[in-house]
């Protein structure tokens, strides 16, 4: 042996990232009794040398259990847990603490071995998880010099690694001193900070670096001397522990490269990504070749997780979710991304997912392989000789496994090797759980938004409409895009688009509050300021009802809107917004105009600012664009240039809607989408004067006989004879009770539409209401005979009183019949 330096080193310094002068030791004998003690060993347990020294290791170590000998017990937790793994040891004040643990077993000169037991406090190691790696489990994995010294130093026990750390074979080690067994001036200074253990009584820890020839090269070292402890305390020994500093120092920089690495991998939401990136990864740090493999529900966060012990009943699907190779092509993997991966119940894959423990074969010469001949092919031809699988869990949830192979790195992977997979993937796991919740968050509420949305737009015959509704891209989630079309009474339409502030399931849940509120407020025929004025009420109940406790303020829920309302028989279309950006109005000649409407307050802000309307009068074939700002904002780009593109695109009169919105909205394409896209185009169209009938009838009795013998009349020239006796009913009704509770003129008016509606108005402002008549009332049952003859009524309000309406079924067979002009009131 060759030490060109020596030093003495407290712990704390240079090695201490090695962890071995914390690491308590236990000597062992093959029928499990403890033979030697430290005071590292004292510190972690409890236990002094004279509570445990030739007592069993079950004292200590429970799962030791009832085997029959120290063999047996190593044999026995390589075969359920692999080895060296975690485990639990037994305080003295009875707690159990969990410890990373590795039995070496050493061969003395007559053949008698010993089990050397190191253990590394676990819980010192949960708060860096790389850093924790760098230190106690680095000592379990990584290969260890053990010399165990009597307390004249004389070798009387030690490991096969001990030869590779220091060069000098076991038949001249055992039985002599070091200085005995290598001649070096730098040895004596060696025995004398093993004496300095041996004579201090408590135990010490000296650490020194030399530079020692191998194979490899000249490697440092770090030595740790532990006082080893008899049943009465006595000194009985020396212990000593060396690890390669090189090798340390290499294990530092992977997992460096790891940590890096693993927090890009968290930047992206998306599970392929996330995936392809964990191969990328993984080659050439680890490995030559590397697949990911997910169950199938994963990138779609579908489905329930699968658990660790399940697999048994139902075996997972999993697909190929990132690759990555040495070699262009990568031809080691016979599927491609995105496809199914078939899994034999002998393979490790099975193994790893029914156990969800990593597995390890450093030479690739088992039946699983030669049992699938395509398989075996391709492990033969591309050269791989070792393999790693990883399961990738988080909880007890897998979802999925990591394949690590060599192919042209001759090494076969080691325990550090697996080590520093499992680190790798244990950080990726925590990235793609993120993505796999965010992408089942995403899709729900994705499905919610597309269900809350109108799956069939109905204009009737006022308006002609197209839509499109892109939902942003994964990294932003699901937006609270809304749009509808209400058809009114009297032929009349509401169109609405809404955006509620915000992504994912919270935004597609208050939409659909949203849309439903508007679909109520639309029914009361509302105007559009007074719909606003309703919904911004709304919303800011919902943000009082998201408040968690009583003493926060109300949190904000905001929403904008634009609310329309077109009537065809006067071409009059009134808007109201609420901080949405304004329409853009084609018309038919293409001149595009954003008209300037009051901008008003978004929802939920509580300004209590009025919202005002604005009445347009539009020719008929008009096309109307109501939108989102993801139809025209961009990153880095001014709204008005957006505005701009969408008028350009909507300039073309002769082109159908869907055409129109097929062109709106390419404007965006190629661009990073960060919020919803939503496009509501609106053609409007007139009621013709023959569908149409008008009359002004006086406020007298004589109103009730005129009404119904006009409107009879009117249903004549219109071919609708059979719906003559009960719309002469409904007449009758609505103008007396226009009569009896108003005063002044009264209007009355037929419109054919696809249905038949009367309108009666008068200036009374107060709505009518239906009550229950009893048998001895005279009257109280006109509103009740309405409604039996319509499919439906109801009243709205208008400027200088009210308008009460029903509408009636047009009978299939009958057609529309034009007329010139209509019937005259008597007298007029």
């Amino acid at each position: 042996m060759t030490i060109d330096s020596i030093q003495n080193v407290t712990a704390g310094n240079e090695f201490d990232g090695l962890d071995i002068s914390d690491t308590a030791v236990a000597l062992f004998d093959e029928l499990g009794t403890v033979v030697g003690w430290t005071q590292a060993a004292e510190r972690l347990v409890g236990y002094g040398a004279g509570d445990v020294v030739g007592r069993s290791a079950a004292l200590v170590v429970p799962s030791f259990g009832t085997a029959v000998t120290t063999t047996a017990f190593v044999e026995r937790c390589i075969a359920e847990n692999g080895w060296p793994g975690a485990t639990a040891v037994r305080h003295r004040d009875g707690h159990m603490v969990d410890v990373s643990m590795r039995i070496t077993v050493l061969r003395g000169q007559d053949g008698t071995r010993r089990w050397l037991a190191s253990l590394t406090d676990g819980g010192a190691l949960s708060g860096d998880v790389l850093s924790g790696l760098a230190r106690g489990p680095l000592l379990a994995r990584t290969p260890i010099g053990v010399v165990i010294r009597d307390p004249q130093l004389r070798c009387t026990f030690a490991n096969d690694v001990m030869v590779q750390h220091d060069g000098i074979p076991a038949d001249r080690r055992l039985g002599r001193r070091l200085t005995e067994a290598a001649r070096d001036a730098k040895t004596e200074a060696i025995e004398a900070l093993m004496r300095q253990v041996l004579q201090g009584g408590a135990t010490k820890v000296h650490e020194y670096r030399a530079w020692l020839p191998t194979a490899q090269g000249r490697h440092p070292f770090a030595a740790a001397y532990h006082c080893l402890q008899g049943a009465d305390g006595e000194t009985m020994g020396v212990c000593v522990i060396s690890a390669d500093v090189t090798e340390n120092r290499r294990m530092r920089e992977r997992l460096a490269t790891i940590s890096e690495g693993s927090a890009r991998l968290g930047k992206t939401l998306d599970v392929m990504q996330a995936s392809q990136g964990l191969a990328d990864l993984a080659v050439p740090l680890l490995a030559d070749y590397a697949a990911v493999d997910l169950e199938q529900s994963v990138q779609f966060g579908e489905g329930p997780a699968v658990h660790v012990g399940t697999t048994a009943e139902r075996a997972p699907v999993l697909r190929r979710a990132g690759q990555a190779s040495i070699h262009p092509g990568i031809p080691e993997s016979p599927w491609m991304r995105g496809e199914s991966v078939p899994m034999s119940s002998t393979s490790p894959f099975a193994t790893v997912l029914r156990t969800g423990r990593p597995y390890l074969e450093q030479h690739l010469d088992r039946p699983w392989v030669e049992a699938r001949p395509a398989l075996a092919r391709r492990f033969h031809e591309n050269g791989m000789h070792s393999l790693m699988v990883v399961p990738v869990r988080v909880r007890r949830a897998l979802l999925g496994v990591v394949m690590f192979v060599r192919t042209e790195n001759p090494e076969p992977f080691q325990e550090t090797d697996l080590l520093l997979a499992e680190a790798l993937v244990n950080r990726a796991a925590q990235s793609l759980d993120n993505a796999r919740q965010y992408a089942r968050e995403h899709a729900a509420a994705l499905v919610l938004q597309r269900s809350l949305l109108p799956r069939r737009l109905k204009g009737g015959t006022a308006v002609e409409t197209a839509s499109r509704y892109l939902p942003a891209d994964m990294d932003h989630g699901v937006g609270g895009d809304w749009f509808d079309v209400i058809p009114l009474s009297g032929a009349r339409v509401a169109f609405v688009v809404g955006d509620v502030v915000g992504h994912g399931l919270h935004a597609a849940a208050t939409m659909g509050t949203l849309r439903t509120a508007v679909h109520t407020l639309a029914d009361m025929d509302l105007p559009p300021d007074e719909l606003l004025t309703q919904l911004d009420n709304t919303v800011q109940r919902l943000a009082e009802e998201d408040c968690d406790a009583s003493d926060q303020a109300p949190g904000a829920v905001g929403a904008t809107c634009l609310y329309a309302v077109y009537d065809p028989a006067t071409r009059v279309c009134t808007m109201a917004r609420a901080g949405h950006l304004p329409p853009a109005i084609v018309d038919p000649q293409g001149r595009v105009t954003f008209p300037d409407l009051p901008g008003g307050s978004p929802l939920g802000i509580g300004l209590g600012d009025p919202f005002e309307a604005v009445e347009l009068e539009l020719p008929e074939g008009s096309l109307l664009a109501l939108y989102t700002d993801g139809l025209i904002e961009t990153r880095g780009g001014d709204i008005e240039d957006g505005m701009h593109r969408l008028g350009t695109a909507l300039a073309q009169p002769g082109r159908s809607l869907e055409e129109l919105c097929t062109r709106a909205t390419a404007t965006i394409s190629g661009q990073a989408s960060y919020d919803d896209v939503t496009l509501l185009l609106v053609r409007t169209r007139a009621l013709s004067p023959a569908q149409v009938a008008a009359w002004t009838l006086p406020g007298d009795q004589t109103a009730v006989r005129d009404a119904r013998d006009l409107a009879a009349r009117q249903l004549t020239a219109w071919g609708l004879n059979a719906l003559e006796d009960s719309m002469k009913l409904i007449v009758s009704e609505l103008v007396t009770n226009a009569v009896r509770h108003s005063t002044g003129p009264i209007r009355l008016c037929l419109k054919q539409h696809g249905v038949l509606t009367c309108e009666v108005s008068d200036a009374d402002t107060c709505a009518p209401r239906p009550r229950r008549a009893r048998t001895t009332d005279e009257n109280g049952r006109g509103l009740f005979l309405v409604a039996q003859m319509s499919r439906r009524w109801g009243s709205r309000s208008v400027s200088g009183g009210k308008v009460v309406w029903a509408e009636q079924d047009i009978p299939a067979a009958s057609g529309p019949r034009s007329s010139s002009r209509s019937p005259q009131p008597s007298g007029a």
